[in-house]
Formats: C-alpha cells, sequence, structure tokens
C-alpha cells in the first residue's frame, strides 16, 4: 500500500528574512519537517486550504492571494484581491469553495468575498464593521476581529471578537453572500476570544480565551431556523496557571479529531487534551514548556505522535513527541529556524 504523504505550509511575516510561505515536506514517521521551498508573498500572517484540497488562500498585504496546489504540494499564484478594508489577519472558506471570509483585527471588519471556479478571488460581497466597546484595557475596548469560521452545516459565520468579548453569528446567504446577525454568544468580561473551532463530527465548538485562559466547549445544533451554542464545559488551558501574564494562543483539533492542542504565550507552554468525541468534553492529559517564545501557532502530525509549535517570537519552530502511557511531551530533534512563523496548515496529498 502506497504511503500518504503530507505537506505543511507555514505563513510568516516577511518585514525580516522570511519571503512568504514555507513548504515542508512531513516526515511521519520520524517526526520532521524538511523545507523544500518558500513562495514569495508579502506578509503571509494566516492562510487556508479549500475543502477539495485545490487551493491555498493567504492573507496579504496587498489583500488576498489565491494559490493554486500542485501534485507535489508546490503553489502556483493565481491573483489578488484587495479586501476594501485594513489589513487581514485570518481567513477560511465554506465547503463549497463559494466564499472566502476574512478577519479584520485592526478594523474591526469581517469582509466575505466571492471566491471562482477556477479558485481565483472575485470581487467583494459583503463587508460589516462591528462596533461596540469592550472593557477599558488597552488590547480589548473596541472591536478587535481575530477570527472567522463557518459553522459545519454551513449555515452560519462565527465571527470571534476579541476587543469586545463575543462571538457574533452570522447567517450566510449562499447566494449573494451576504451577511445577517442572526445571535450573539457573549462571553465573559475580559475574557478576549480568539479562535473557534468545530468537531468533525459538527456537533461541538471550542472557543479558546486569551485573556481567560480557558477553552469553552459548547453544543452545536439548529433549533426553529436558530443557531444555538450550548455551554458544556469551562477547562483551563493548562494544568495550573501560574503568573499574570498568561496569554492563550493556537488552538487545534487533531485530524482524527480525538486529541485537541493548545497554546500559551507568556509561561510559553503548549498543551494536549483528550477529546471525549461522544460528550465533545476535554480531559487534560500533559503540557510542557515549548523551549521558544510566543507559540502562536500549533498542529499535530497526522499520526497525533509528534506536535508542532510555531515560536513567533523567537524564530524557530519547535517539535515534541507526545507519550500518552506517560503523559508527557519531550522534545524531538533540533529547532528549526524561520523568521516570525505565525500559521501552519497541513494537507494530505
Amino acid at each position: 500500500m502506497q504511503e500518504k504523504k503530507y505537506i505543511a505550509y507555514v505563513g510568516t511575516y516577511t518585514h525580516g528574512t522570511s519571503i512568504g510561505i514555507h513548504i515542508y515536506d512531513i516526515d511521519v514517521e520520524h517526526g520532521k519537517l524538511l523545507e523544500k521551498k518558500v513562495v514569495p508573498i508579502n506578509n503571509p500572517s494566516h492562510l487556508t486550504i479549500s475543502e477539495d484540497k485545490r487551493f491555498l488562500y493567504s492573507i496579504a498585504d496587498e489583500g488576498v492571494e489565491a494559490f493554486k496546489i500542485l501534485p507535489d504540494g508546490d503553489l502556483e499564484p493565481i491573483n489578488q484581491k484587495n479586501i476594501g478594508g485594513m489589513r487581514g489577519c485570518y481567513i477560511s472558506t465554506d465547503k463549497e469553495n463559494r466564499f472566502l471570509f476574512i478577519a479584520g483585527y485592526h478594523d474591526g471588519r469581517v469582509t466575505v468575498m466571492n471566491l471562482n471556479p477556477d479558485g481565483s478571488i472575485g470581487e467583494i460581497a459583503d463587508g460589516i464593521f462591528h462596533k461596540g466597546i469592550g472593557c477599558v484595557n488597552e488590547r480589548n475596548f473596541r472591536p478587535h476581529i481575530n477570527c472567522v469560521n463557518i459553522t459545519p452545516d454551513q449555515k452560519y459565520l462565527s465571527v470571534v471578537d476579541l476587543g469586545v468579548d463575543n462571538v457574533k453569528i452570522y447567517k450566510l446567504n449562499h447566494k449573494t453572500g451576504r451577511l445577517s446577525l442572526a445571535d450573539i454568544l457573549s462571553v465573559e468580561i475580559e475574557s478576549a476570544p480568539r479562535h473557534i473551532i468545530f468537531s468533525k463530527d459538527g456537533k461541538y465548538a471550542y472557543l479558546i480565551c486569551t485573556m481567560l485562559n480557558v477553552i469553552h466547549v459548547y453544543a452545536y445544533y439548529e433549533r426553529e431556523k436558530t443557531p444555538e451554542f450550548e455551554l458544556l464545559q469551562t477547562i483551563s488551558t493548562k494544568e495550573s496557571r501560574v503568573g499574570s501574564h498568561i496569554a492563550s494562543s493556537g488552538l487545534k483539533l487533531s485530524m482524527d479529531g480525538e486529541y485537541l492542542l493548545c497554546s500559551t504565550a507568556g509561561d510559553n507552554e503548549v498543551s494536549v487534551f483528550k477529546v471525549d468525541k461522544e460528550t465533545g468534553l476535554l480531559t487534560f492529559l500533559c503540557a510542557a514548556p515549548i523551549s521558544g517564545e510566543y507559540p502562536k501557532d500549533v498542529d499535530f502530525f497526522p499520526d497525533n505522535r509528534h506536535v508542532i509549535v510555531l515560536c513567533h517570537e523567537s524564530n524557530q519552530i519547535t517539535l515534541f513527541k507526545v507519550d500518552y502511557e506517560k503523559k508527557i511531551l519531550v522534545m524531538h530533534t533540533r529547532p528549526l529556524k524561520i523568521d516570525t512563523p505565525n500559521c501552519i496548515s497541513i494537507l494530505e496529498l
């Protein structure tokens, strides 16, 4: 049987030595990343892969850029488009690859772009500026949209606003791409929600909060044509919090949905949780220091035996081996040098 092949795409800031998106071959057996190429693009701070695995979309200084994914994982530029607002920080697509969603941290704007059948980015379908005032804290006193992900049923767009401590839930018009507010999921004041992701079966949502340093677990469903997020659990991002400058950052589910991974800045740790796929609830397994600074994004190797940590401030990628029996993370191989890594997406070729 032919061995599966995987590619990792790492987005970076390019104001230093990096010039764009770093492409790595993944050696699953030995837990290694082997850099094969860097594709030039200005500040690809976040990127996403289309559901059909044919295209990659990235934030860029110019707005957003589309790439065709070639058979060997290389990227071929398609086009760029302006998003009609300030620079985005997060990007995602719907399942049918008809729309591109962009989060605006700096201007508090969520933008919807049309996508064409050839993968190219079309014109703006909708753009909404959030309004409101958060707390007096310098970071979250006004709208800062940090994440945009569509619900698994493809009906609603979840827009995480770190600045005003809520997640706005918009109904998506699949013909026009227009958004209409359906509900608001409020969280604790000064919690600063950062990312929301959904379980593989679409029944559960996981929301990580930067300042409160917790993960909220919700049951997600629709009742009477209204989206419902029922809070099931609130769990700390680490076993025991120490210090006052901890800030939860990365959040990823493993490919099989068995485990959840998160990282915290300040104390610079990464934590692994076991997911109960029947109930959606999380159980803390282990945590470890990342041997770097600001773990901005994280991910599992496809076999869950190794963990990838992007150390944004120390300009490196650190790799860890997970021992589930002993419940420990052990550093694995030397760190890889890379300038200001920001996000990672893994693709099976």
